[in-house]
C-alpha cells in the first residue's frame, strides 16, 4: 500500500512540475519575444509594430505557456481520466486565448488604417468616412469571432453536442419565438451596418438632433454618442438616424452660410451698414471670402429687419463669425447713428379736453395712485 501511494505521489509532483516547468518556458519565450518586438518597434516607429507589440501582448501570455503544456502531455504519464481532463482545459483555455488573439488582430488591422486616415486635419472627410466604416465593422468582426469561439468551445462538449442536436431537431417553434424576441436587436445590428455602408453620418460630423448641436463622438452597433456644445453626450439608438430626420451640416463639405438679424429703426442708412458689413468681414479671419450680403427682409410697423448674410469654412468659425458681426454692427449704430436703433413714436392728444383740462385730468390720475 505504502510503496503505491509513495509512487502516486511523486507522479503527480511530476506531472505538476511538467506542467510548470511548461509555463515558464512559455513565459520566458514570451518575454524574449517581446522584448525583441518592443526594440523593433522602436527602430522603426511604425504604426503597424507598435499595435502588434501593445495588442498581442496580453493573448500571447497565455498562449505560449498552453502551447509548451500542450507539447508536454505525450511525455506525461497519468490515468486517462485525468490526462483527458487537463488536455480538454488546456484546449478550451487554448481556444479562449487564440480568439482573443484573432481581436486583437482586428484591433491591429483597424489602428494601422486609422494611421493613414486621420481626422485632426482641415479636410478630413475621406478619412472620417474611412474611420466609421473601420470602426462599425471592427465591432461586427469582434462579434462573430466572439460567437465563433463560444460554438467551438461547446462543441468539446459532447452533453452540449447532443443538447444542441436535440434542440435543433425541435426547433420549429422555439425558432419563431427567438426570432421575435430578437427581431429588435436583429434590426438593431443591421441599421447599424446600413449606416457604415451608407454614411448618413461619420465620426466627428456636425449635426443637429432633437434640437442639439453636436459632434458625433462614436458610433456603434446599437448606439450613437453625440458630444454636444457644452460638453454633455447625448446617447441616440442607431435606429434613430434611419428612422427620424436629423440635420448634417458637414454631409458633403464643412462650408456654412450664417446670418444675423437686426431690427432697426426706419431711418437706418442700409447702404452705410452694409459697407461697415463688408469692412467687418474683409478684417475677420473667419470669413472665408464667398459670401457677404446684407438685406432688408422683413418691414413692420415699428422696425425694419435686416439680414446679414456671411460665410465660413465650418460650423465653429460660422458661429464666432456671427457673434462678431451682430456686436460690431451693434457697436456702429450706437456710435453713428444712435436714432436709427428701433424706438416707439407716440402722439399726445389733447382733444376733448383741452389743454387746462388735460392737465388738470392727469394730476388728478397722480393722485389717485399716490398712496
Amino acid at each position: 500500500m505504502a510503496p503505491s501511494l509513495v509512487s502516486g505521489f511523486i507522479q503527480h509532483w511530476q506531472v505538476i512540475a511538467w506542467l510548470i516547468g511548461g509555463i515558464v518556458l512559455g513565459l520566458v519565450v514570451h518575454y524574449l519575444l517581446f522584448k525583441i518586438g518592443r526594440l523593433m518597434a522602436q527602430r522603426t516607429h511604425g504604426a503597424m509594430d507598435d499595435s502588434m507589440v501593445r495588442h498581442c501582448r496580453g493573448p500571447m501570455r497565455f498562449i505560449l505557456p498552453l502551447l509548451f503544456c500542450n507539447f508536454l502531455f505525450p511525455l506525461i504519464k497519468l490515468q486517462p481520466g485525468i490526462l483527458l481532463f487537463l488536455k480538454q482545459t488546456v484546449s478550451l483555455a487554448l481556444t479562449g486565448s487564440v480568439a482573443w488573439l484573432v481581436i486583437k488582430i482586428i484591433y491591429i488591422f483597424e489602428d494601422v488604417i486609422l494611421s493613414r486616415y486621420k481626422i485632426d486635419v482641415a479636410d478630413n472627410l475621406r478619412a472620417r468616412q474611412i474611420q466609421t466604416q473601420i470602426h462599425i465593422l471592427k465591432k461586427v468582426a469582434v462579434i462573430i469571432v466572439g460567437i465563433l469561439a463560444l460554438a467551438i468551445i461547446l462543441m468539446t462538449f459532447d452533453k452540449v453536442r447532443n443538447l444542441g442536436t436535440s434542440i435543433l431537431a425541435s426547433a420549429g417553434i422555439a425558432s419563431i419565438i427567438v426570432g421575435l424576441a430578437a427581431q429588435r436587436s436583429i434590426a438593431t445590428l443591421l441599421a447599424g451596418i446600413q449606416i457604415a455602408v451608407t454614411q448618413p453620418i461619420r465620426y466627428d460630423d456636425v449635426v443637429i438632433v432633437e434640437k442639439e448641436w453636436g459632434r458625433i463622438e462614436e458610433i456603434t452597433l446599437t448606439y450613437v454618442v453625440i458630444r454636444i456644445w457644452d460638453l454633455r453626450r447625448l446617447i441616440v439608438p442607431i435606429t434613430y438616424f434611419i428612422e427620424k430626420p436629423f440635420e448634417n451640416w458637414t454631409r458633403t463639405s464643412a462650408e456654412l452660410l450664417g446670418t444675423v438679424f437686426l431690427y432697426v429703426d426706419y431711418t437706418v442708412p442700409v447702404q452705410e451698414v452694409r459697407d461697415e458689413l463688408s469692412r467687418i468681414l474683409t478684417n475677420s479671419v473667419a470669413w472665408d471670402g464667398r459670401v457677404c450680403s446684407l438685406q432688408v427682409t422683413n418691414a413692420t410697423d415699428k422696425t425694419l429687419e435686416l439680414r446679414a448674410l456671411m460665410s465660413a469654412a465650418d460650423s465653429s468659425r460660422t458661429w464666432e463669425l456671427r457673434c462678431m458681426v451682430r456686436e460690431r454692427l451693434i457697436e456702429f449704430l450706437q456710435a453713428n447713428y444712435p436714432d436709427a436703433l428701433p424706438r416707439v413714436r407716440a402722439e399726445v392728444s389733447t382733444w376733448p379736453f383741452g389743454q387746462e383740462n388735460s392737465e388738470r385730468v392727469l394730476t388728478s390720475l397722480h393722485d389717485q395712485r399716490s398712496p
